[in-house]
């Protein structure tokens, strides 16, 4: 890293971490600095949703941005343990020794990134657990210590075998990729194109493995909590399981190195209850889902209200104006003469109310004004089928 990247603190260049990445991926934002929390906090997460919503493209930039030894791979049912571990060292084996040569491999990788990592066979899942877990790859008879900071899974799916409750269990956060809400379209299209004529470029990493690693070994003196924010963690966990959401104490132990992470990304010396966003991402099926937002989303719209000069975590990363244009590009498809069909009306009613979620989470004092602009096109949308007259 240049010198005057060195000389800035480590959580105010992995904010800058932050910006760039949400310059290329839009609307990713809580993503991201979950992304971060996870690496900071020495954990792995696994991103799940349906092909093309970014979630290759997103691992991949974000371990350029941090000076790492990366490991990549594809996993399939067929993919065998010396394409991820390493070959066997032909001339120790001649030697009576069974060694694997790992350079360049998983075992010597501080950032993994694991493509479908649901989809490889028992002997490669076997080796994994132990590894995630302990940091700790057997060869033959001798036990390596894996430099290991976090690994990141990709999946299109939720695993539904019980085989694979054991590796599932080892990614503590679950983040959810989604396509993007209509109203993002426009700018969708200005990063992706970006994404493509920038996909080869070089880019300065902004911080390195060796801080994260060094961040990892302060956690026992930074796990220190109020006892305010104690309770109302305790709360929480009590009330997520009594939702029938199962969360080990040892997953509930580990959380709380998640909302020491997320302290640091802010520059705070303590957790406070914005921090509790990361609860969100905890799920073991994707049903658990809203469930866990309902019980999440209260506590933090509270703090929020207690702190309003604060920016919320995931707050929306497109510009009032682009939502305003949208709104009146929805006003004219409604007014036009053209007749819309029950599909074509549909798409635009739910835009619209995926425009009013997101000026409700939106600080600018003009979203109380689009909002109601907003409501009055679905008043007047709902009440009568000729549209001439919005």
């Amino acid at each position: 890293m240049a010198a005057a990247l060195e000389n800035q603190s480590l959580h105010v260049r992995l904010a800058q971490i932050a910006r760039t990445l949400e310059g290329f991926f839009l609307g990713k934002e809580e993503v991201i600095r979950l992304l971060l929390i996870s690496t900071l906090a020495g954990e792995h997460a696994v991103l799940v949703g349906p092909p093309g919503t970014a979630k290759s493209a997103l691992i991949r930039m974000f371990a350029r941005l941090i000076h790492a030894n990366y490991f990549e791979y594809l996993l399939t049912r067929f993919t065998e343990p010396n394409e991820i571990f390493g070959p066997v060292d032909i001339a120790a084996f001649r030697e009576g020794r069974y060694e694997r040569r790992i350079d360049g491999m998983l075992p010597r990788a501080e950032i993994v990134f694991l493509d479908e990592v649901f989809k490889s066979n028992s002997a490669i899942l076997n080796a994994l657990l132990t590894l995630l877990n302990e940091r700790r790859y057997t060869s033959g008879g001798t036990v390596l210590r894996c430099p290991l900071l976090s690994c990141f899974g990709a999946s299109n799916e939720v695993p539904t075998d019980e085989t694979l409750t054991a590796i599932f269990d080892r990614f503590i956060l679950r983040i959810r990729s989604d396509n993007l809400d209509a109203y993002h379209f426009q700018d969708l299209l200005e990063k992706g194109i970006r994404n493509e004529a920038y996909a080869d470029a070089p880019i300065q990493p902004l911080a390195s493995a060796q801080e994260m690693a060094q961040f990892h070994r302060t956690f026992a003196r930074n796990l220190q909590f109020s006892e305010e924010f104690l309770s109302a963690y305790k709360g929480l966990v009590f009330q997520i399981r009594a939702e029938g959401i199962t969360l080990s104490d040892r997953r509930v132990v580990k959380i709380l190195k998640l909302f020491v992470a997320s302290a640091f990304l802010d520059g705070r010396q303590q957790a406070d209850a914005s921090d509790f966003f990361v609860l969100k991402h905890i799920w073991n099926n994707q049903d658990q889902a809203a469930i866990l937002e309902g019980i999440v989303t209260p506590v933090l719209e509270a703090h929020y209200r207690d702190h309003p000069n604060l920016k919320r975590v995931g707050a929306m990363g497109i510009g009032i104006e682009a939502l305003a244009g949208e709104i009146d590009r929805i006003r004219q498809v409604l007014t036009g003469n053209a007749g819309l069909g029950d599909v074509q009306l549909f798409s635009q009613l739910k835009a619209l109310n995926e425009i009013k979620v997101a000026l409700g989470q939106s600080p600018d004092p003009r979203a109380r004004e689009l909002t109601a602009r907003v409501d009055q096109l679905l008043e007047a949308a709902f009440r009568s089928g000729r549209f001439a007259q919005l």
